[in-house]
């Protein structure tokens, strides 16, 4: 095979270019897969082929070159040369085809008609491929991308297919169930011991309430006795006397009220009396 050019890029990409072999080497008829490289993005630029045609000129003679169309049927390529009122000779050719990707091209032979042979015939097909055209080719390609390995995921056990963890499951369940009723219970004992605490409370404080309300009713009943003890000796009735207004004092000071000071005096003891009283009451 000849290489005809390469060229690197950047990237580490690298666009090859060459030529197959000799198609018609093995037989008027040839498998493609043993004629071109079988790299993934390889398409064929031209068609090039080369033999003698022998025949006497007045003879009809026609020499077709052809490849089979596997994806859409026909041919992909095919050249006919007319030999006809010609005499024999040697013909090159070389025909453009673009780049017709490698899956295009089937089986290829050539085939005469008439009265005619051809010598050496040769048939080379040129083509492009890029070697990155799979990133994942080579790690070093542009979008190449490390491959995650598979991982067996184990199918789920069903618990009811394994007697012996059947039990296990059993049991841990019947240990739950006992922890979840002896929480309860504690906490039924605690909410119990709360209640009663709290009746406790309530009593305390009723009878504190009711023993302050004593107290008081106590005191006011004290205070109410005392009131009623007052001696009528100690009020002083003012008669309803009449003073004219020609009543004239002879002295200019007003003698002293003991009688008055008494009564006062008298008041300021009850009253400090009542307050001890009240006192005492409370204690």
């Amino acid at each position: 095979m000849a290489l005809l050019g390469c060229w690197h890029s950047y990237s580490y990409s690298e666009q090859v270019f060459g030529t197959s072999q000799n198609a018609a080497s093995i037989g008027y008829n040839w498998v493609m897969t043993n004629v071109l490289p079988q790299q993934a993005g390889l398409t064929v630029s031209n068609v090039i082929y080369r033999y003698t045609a022998v025949k006497n000129p007045e003879d009809e003679f026609y020499v077709t070159i052809q490849n089979e169309n596997p994806i859409d049927g026909g041919y992909t390529f095919r050249s006919t040369d007319d030999w006809t009122g010609i005499p024999g000779n040697t013909i090159n050719k070389v025909i453009p085809v673009g780049q017709v990707p490698i899956e295009y091209w089937g089986d290829g032979s050539i085939f005469t008609e008439g009265k005619g042979t051809i010598d050496d015939p040769y048939v080379v097909y040129t083509y492009q491929y890029d070697t990155c055209f799979n990133p994942q080719s080579n790690p070093e390609c542009p979008g190449y991308k490390p491959e995650v390995p598979d991982i067996a995921v184990p199918e789920p056990i069903n618990p009811l297919d394994d007697p012996f963890l059947q039990d296990q499951i059993d049991r841990e369940m019947t240990l739950r169930d006992e922890e979840e009723e002896e929480r309860d219970r504690k906490q039924m004992e605690e909410d119990d011991e709360e209640e009663e605490e709290e009746v406790d409370l309530e009593s305390v404080l009723g009878i504190a309430s009711r023993s302050l309300q004593n107290a008081q009713d106590t005191a006011k009943q004290q205070q109410m006795m005392a009131l009623n003890q007052f001696s009528q000796s100690y009020f002083y009735i003012i008669p309803d006397t009449k003073i004219e207004d020609t009543v004239v004092l002879q002295d200019s000071r007003l003698p002293k009220n003991l009688r008055g000071r008494r009564l006062q005096f008298a008041q300021d003891l009850l009253h400090e009396k009542m307050v001890k009283s009240q006192y005492k009451g409370e204690q």
